[in-house]
């Protein structure tokens, strides 16, 4: 059996239409190859030797729902580890979050689109060494299945720790770190409640509540503009009145119109919702 299935401009233009709309990752003509390689991958693991047959499949049989979820894992980008943009998170825990807690309040925080989910857990230790984790309400999310369910197990392979930058002096505390992996404290598993959200789905969005801290870190990069706009507004209608979103420090809402306000606290900054 072939390797590699023929994708022409027509096949192309549907499945970039597909996957946009189902998970907003856009994809220009120049990624045609790209992308035909990992649907070919898929296609012919689930017994397609035709990229129009797999559409019509995943877009019209109910069956393809299973096959849907897996493509979504071959092609969503997962790239985290521990600790990325740590001054970031350690500004929203200490300046955000602890705040409202010494206030008397329960904050809630969401860890969006978290990928394999070192970046829930690092706010848990955070949260954590500052005797919050169990004052504080931690949602994370993600579209993949695959990542969630690394994420749940809390077991990670040693890139989880990049070596050029040498972890913070609490991490031991936390991680138990092996030659070949990286093992999640069981405390910090229970302070996480781990969901399956689809960003672009407003009334999933909602279902979650409200939050006080959204953070939500090198996602809309791969998105358009009016797909980054939607997204944003989903996670803006998900903050509280004075809630306040994260997003990746080289990013930016100022395009997008959004309606927060960028500020900036401790040398981060961060997109606020008007307080009501």
């Amino acid at each position: 059996m072939t390797s590699r299935l023929p994708i022409s401009p027509q096949i192309f233009a549907i499945f970039s239409a597909l996957i946009a709309e189902k998970i907003g990752i856009h994809y220009d003509a120049g990624d045609r190859e790209l992308l035909g390689d990992k649907l070919s991958v898929r296609a012919l693991d689930a017994g397609f030797d035709s990229l129009l047959d797999y559409y019509y499949f995943l877009r019209y049989d109910p069956a393809g729902a299973a096959e849907l979820d897996a493509l979504i894992d071959a092609l969503v980008v997962g790239e985290t580890y521990f600790f990325r943009e740590l001054a970031q998170l350690e500004v929203a825990v200490s300046e955000l979050v602890a705040p409202r807690v010494a206030a008397g309040g329960r904050p809630r925080i969401w860890s969006a689109a978290c990928s394999s989910g070192e970046e829930p857990f690092t706010i848990a230790m955070l949260l954590a060494e500052r005797g919050l984790l169990d004052k504080v309400d931690l949602v994370a999310s993600d579209i993949s299945p695959r990542a969630l369910s690394r994420a749940r197990a809390g077991v990670f392979g040693p890139r989880s720790l990049r070596s050029n930058a040498p972890p913070p002096p609490f991490a031991s505390r936390w991680l138990d770190v092996a030659p070949d992996r990286v093992v999640v404290r069981p405390e910090l598993h229970a302070a996480i409640d781990w969901r399956r959200i689809n960003l672009l789905d407003a009334p999933g969005v909602a279902s979650l509540g409200r939050f006080d801290v959204i953070v939500c870190r090198n996602v809309l990069i791969y998105f358009h503009d009016n797909t980054a706009r939607w997204v944003v507004s989903n996670l803006a209608g998900a903050l509280a009145a004075g809630g306040s979103l994260l997003v990746g420090v080289s990013e930016s809402l100022l395009r997008l119109g959004t309606a927060l306000s960028c500020e900036e606290r401790g040398g981060v900054f961060f997109y606020r919702k008007t307080a009501q």
